[in-house]
C-alpha cells in the first residue's frame, strides 16, 4: 500500500516513523528528514528564509543535525546555510566537490564557509555509492558521478532514502545529462517518493530518468509566480505519466509525508 489514511495502520511510535518535511521557501529547496530521533537536512533555501526555516524547525522541535546536505552552491539552495551553521549543532556536512573554476565566489557561500570555520565544521565531498542511516531509515549517495560536470546544476548531491518498503529521492537541480549518469550507475530504480528536480524545470525529470523511477507521489518545491515559469509544463506532463498524486509547495505550502516503513501518509499546510 502505497497512501494509507486508515488509522489503523498509525498505532506504530515517533522511533518507528520517518517523517519528510519538504518546507515552503518560496522560489527554493529545503527539506527535512527525521526518523527514530536522528535528523538530516537538505538545503535551506535563500538567506531571506532562514527565519522562516527556524521557525519551522523549532515548531517541529528540531535541535541539531546528525547530516546536513548542500547539494549544489546556487543562493535558492543554500543562500541561508550561515544561518543555519551558526544556529544548530551539526554532525556532519556534506556538499559536492566542486572544480575549482565552478566554486562560487558569492556574499552568501563566503559567508557559509566563514560560518562553517568559526564553528570547527568540518566539510564532507559528496562520493556516489556511500551509504548511512537515519534512525532505522538507509540512505545512500548517488550523485554526482563525474568530478567535472557541465554546469552547478549537475553537480547536485542526489540522495535515496529507504524506510522499509518505501523509498524516496532527492536530486536538488541535478538535469537531464546528470539524471542519465544516474540511472547508467544502476544505484536505484522504482522510487515511491520524488523530490521534483529543479524546482519542475523542463531540464529535468527527462524520460528516461522517470521511466526508471516510476514515482508513486511527486513534491514540487518552487515559488508562487515565480519568473522562471516553474513548474513547466512539458516536465509537468513527463511527471503525469506516472502520478496525478503532485503536490506543489506553491500550491500547498509545506507538505509533510510520513512513513511506516509499509505505508505513506500525506499532509499539507493547505
Amino acid at each position: 500500500m502505497i497512501y494509507s489514511s486508515n488509522r489503523d495502520a498509525w498505532h506504530k511510535s515517533a522511533e518507528e516513523t520517518l517523517t519528510v518535511h519538504y518546507i515552503d521557501v518560496g522560489q527554493g529547496d529545503c527539506i527535512c528528514i527525521t526518523c527514530g530521533g536522528e535528523t538530516m537536512l537538505i538545503d535551506c533555501g535563500e538567506a531571506s528564509e532562514a527565519e522562516n526555516v527556524r521557525h519551522y524547525l523549532n515548531k517541529a522541535e528540531i535541535e541539531a543535525f546528525d547530516f546536513v546536505v548542500a547539494t549544489h552552491p546556487h543562493s535558492d539552495h543554500m543562500g541561508g546555510m550561515a544561518e543555519i551553521v551558526e544556529s544548530y549543532d551539526i554532525g556532519e556536512f556534506i556538499m559536492p566537490s566542486l572544480a575549482e573554476s565552478d566554486v562560487p565566489a558569492t556574499r552568501y557561500f563566503e559567508d557559509f564557509l566563514d560560518a562553517a570555520e568559526e564553528k570547527g565544521l568540518n566539510l564532507t565531498s559528496a562520493e556516489a555509492g556511500r551509504k548511512g542511516k537515519l534512525g532505522d531509515a538507509r540512505w545512500e549517495i548517488v550523485a554526482p558521478i563525474s568530478d567535472e560536470c557541465s554546469n552547478t546544476n549537475n553537480y547536485s548531491v542526489g540522495i535515496v532514502l529507504y524506510h522499509g518498503e518505501n523509498s524516496f529521492i532527492f536530486t536538488g537541480d541535478a538535469e537531464a545529462s546528470a539524471e542519465e549518469e544516474m540511472v547508467n550507475a544502476g544505484l536505484f530504480g522504482h522510487i515511491d517518493v520524488y523530490k521534483v528536480g529543479h524546482h519542475g524545470s523542463k531540464t529535468s525529470s527527462s524520460e528516461l530518468f522517470m521511466d526508471t523511477i516510476s514515482p508513486d507521489i511527486a513534491v514540487i518545491s518552487c515559488g508562487s509566480g515565480n519568473s522562471y515559469g516553474h513548474p513547466d509544463n512539458e516536465a509537468l506532463n513527463r511527471i503525469r505519466r506516472y502520478t496525478d498524486e503532485i503536490y506543489r509547495t506553491d500550491m500547498c505550502g509545506s507538505v509533510v509525508i510520513i512513513s511506516d516503513g509499509e505505508s505513506l501518509k500525506v499532509r499539507s499546510e493547505r
